[in-house]
């Protein structure tokens, strides 16, 4: 996949221009960043595409030397998961942080 990065988005689309997968996240008050929304077309589901945007956006996170944080459930259980390999990156209070899913662009 060709990841496309934006101000507050990292994002996937195919050849027509479909949007594939994305992941969106906003500064928070203290300089971390929120993964507040993930999302994967039906057509590319379970195919392990949201484990590699969460890679491609930890790793982005790592090279900026950015905390995350998440709101997105799928999100903040990927960041606990993976805490060993991207302790760098978490922000002290992700393993308490309230989550929701983001429906329609709205918690």
């Amino acid at each position: 996949m060709e990841w496309n990065y934006e101000n507050g988005r990292i994002y996937s689309t195919d050849e027509k221009g479909e949007l594939m997968c994305e992941a969106t996240f906003i500064r928070t008050e203290n300089g971390e960043m929120n993964i507040d929304y993930t999302y994967v077309n039906p057509v590319m589901r379970g195919q392990g595409v949201a484990g590699k945007m969460m890679e491609v956006v930890a790793e982005y996170f790592r090279k900026e030397g950015i905390k995350a944080t998440a709101t997105c459930s799928y999100a903040n259980i990927w960041l606990k998961r993976h805490e060993k390999q991207y302790p760098d990156i978490l922000a002290e209070d992700t393993s308490d942080q309230a989550v929701a899913c983001k429906i329609d662009g709205k918690h």
